[in-house]
């Protein structure tokens, strides 16, 4: 069904080509106050300059060739040039109980899905998950389940990191060492952290180290059994976090930096003979127009991570079949990205028809507004973050809630403080706040009792109010799925859970005559699976009681 949104856009479209002979997207948006009715455009405002007439002249000709009686009031022609929509309610009763009815809440299939490759988590193997990996792990947990619900098909992909230089080190101390009797992350986190200072200050174990990774990469026997046990002790422990928050990763999604290592070669052999290397120092080069150079091949031989991301570009969309690319990363890769989405278009390995985006997101922050930290300065483990947000909240699925919401409702590209003691209250934008709203709503249905009928009185504007929103969720959701911003989702859930508050102020439910009762009954109904599958979407988890 198309959204209400949509419908209006294209009848203001209909009636600017009617009224002034010319094609123009009205910018249909949400009225700012309820006194401006739901919708505005300020079309003729923006037509005035191009078709030199005075912008209340243009409205009072729009509003003539607008036909919207079947959807709203008479529209309103307010200010400079705005035209005012509101919808009538029988448009808002239907609307809901058809949204109640579908399977996806309004949301349609795609004609055409996409296919859909989520680069995202990607933590580094015989490390431990710290804070740092939160954003991108919850993030793009949540945009696969957008995408997902939107019609598209989502191949899920942690780019782990499990190869170079830095397993020379660890790999070569464990030799050396011995493997622990009973590893776990935590452990050979630490061996690794010694290697490091090894590396740093032990003569010789440096040149070991790097011979470790040449046998490594020449398919040692004895190295590889070695570097599988690494591999395998990590995946296990990024399982458990995973399952822990909630995150749909699983073990069949990782496909780390080691997955491309054997089309490197290939890869920047093509690159040269199509003349986009150039020797500069002993490496071969990119030079990306207007772009820092991308080293390929370094002087010693090697591969970086450009080279392994352009080849994990390259096979996502020639064997993968995407149509879409996304990575949840950083913003401070922000450059690396520009740099390799540029050079896989210079070889064609990046069609026009294809869209690679960066998902860049800015870093948590401590309360002294600098990246969150623990007391000596080290990196915060992800686990001790989350055992302590359990345990302010009091239960495993409000303090992991709470958490996800806060990272979530943040603007991708802002910093944010970690603030537990504001993420966990039941006030204010928080996900305990969401989660008691649909808890509320349980409750009183289960009250109730029976099956909710279709929701066919709106009188007070409280119900006004719960039914305009819960009307908007199919084009929050598209949009969401189009510009990969969670936070407009965590937004629409928050206004909408305001909008039930004052509706519990405001009308009664179980003591209201009928039919006002039965329809406030599925209005209600309306609003928690609203709430139930938005939650859901974000990872959240919707309990009934709180």
């Amino acid at each position: 069904m198309p959204t209400i949104e949509n419908s209006l856009t294209s009848r203001l479209t209909a009636a600017a080509l009617s009224a002034f002979g010319v094609h123009a997207d009205p910018e249909l948006r949400t009225a700012t106050r309820p006194e401006f009715g739901h919708f505005q455009s300020n079309l003729p405002l923006r037509l005035a300059g191009p078709l030199g007439e005075p912008p209340r002249v243009l409205g009072e000709r729009l509003v003539d060739a607008l036909d919207v009686d079947d959807l709203c009031l008479p529209p309103v022609l307010a200010g400079a040039g705005f035209v005012n929509l509101t919808l009538r309610p029988e448009t808002l009763a239907r609307t809901v109980t058809g949204h109640a009815a579908h399977a996806h809440l309004g949301v349609d299939r795609p004609p055409a899905p996409q296919r859909v490759v989520v680069d995202y988590s990607s933590p580094n193997v015989a490390k431990q998950m710290h804070v740092g990996h939160l954003r991108s792990t919850v993030i793009g947990d949540a945009l696969v389940r957008v995408l997902e619900f939107a019609g598209h098909e989502v191949l899920r992909r942690n780019h782990v990191g499990d190869w170079g230089t830095p397993f020379g080190m660890l790999l070569e101390h464990l030799a050396e060492r011995g493997f622990p009797d009973q590893p776990d992350l935590t452990v050979l986190d630490d061996a690794y952290r010694a290697a490091r200072r090894r590396f740093d200050e032990e003569p010789g174990f440096a040149d070991r180290a790097r011979r470790r990774v040449v046998d490594l990469q020449g398919g040692d026997v004895a190295t590889r059994v070695l570097w599988e046990r690494v591999v395998a002790v990590s995946a296990e422990a990024f399982s458990a976090t995973y399952a822990r928050l909630g995150v749909r990763l699983q073990p069949g999604d990782v496909l780390g930096e080691s997955h491309y290592q054997d089309r490197l070669q290939r890869t920047v052999d093509d690159l040269d003979a199509f003349g986009l290397l150039r020797e500069s120092d002993g490496a071969l080069c990119a030079f990306p127009p207007g772009l820092p150079p991308v080293v390929l091949r370094k002087s010693d031989g090697g591969f970086g991570y450009d080279a392994t991301d352009v080849a994990a570009l390259r096979h996502r969309v020639a064997v993968d079949g995407a149509d879409r690319l996304v990575y949840v990363v950083d913003a401070r890769q922000s450059l690396h990205f520009d740099q390799v989405f540029a050079l896989a278009r210079a070889a064609g390995w990046l069609p026009a028809a294809v869209r690679a985006e960066h998902v860049a997101f800015g870093t948590v922050l401590g309360a002294d507004g600098r990246p969150f930290k623990t007391r000596d300065g080290g990196t915060v483990p992800l686990g001790a973050l989350l055992d302590e947000a359990e345990q302010r909240a009091g239960s495993r699925d409000v303090g992991i809630g709470a958490v996800k919401y806060a990272d979530l409702s943040s603007g991708l590209g802002r910093d944010y403080v970690f603030d537990l003691d504001r993420m966990v209250g039941t006030d204010g934008d928080t996900g305990p706040y969401l989660q008691y709203a649909h808890a509320r709503l349980a409750t009183l249905l289960a009250r109730a009792g029976g099956a909710p009928g279709p929701v066919t009185v709106l009188a007070h504007p409280a119900e006004l109010r719960v039914a305009f929103a819960l009307t908007r969720f199919p084009g929050v959701l598209l949009g969401v799925a189009r510009t990969l911003e969670p936070h407009r989702l965590c937004g629409y859930l928050h206004e909408l859970a305001v909008a039930v508050s004052g509706f519990y102020e405001a009308c009664p439910v179980l003591r209201a005559e009928e039919p006002a009762r039965s329809s406030r009954l599925a209005l209600c109904a309306a609003a928690r699976r609203t709430l139930a599958t938005g939650l859901d979407l974000l990872g959240i988890a919707a309990p009934d009681a709180m």
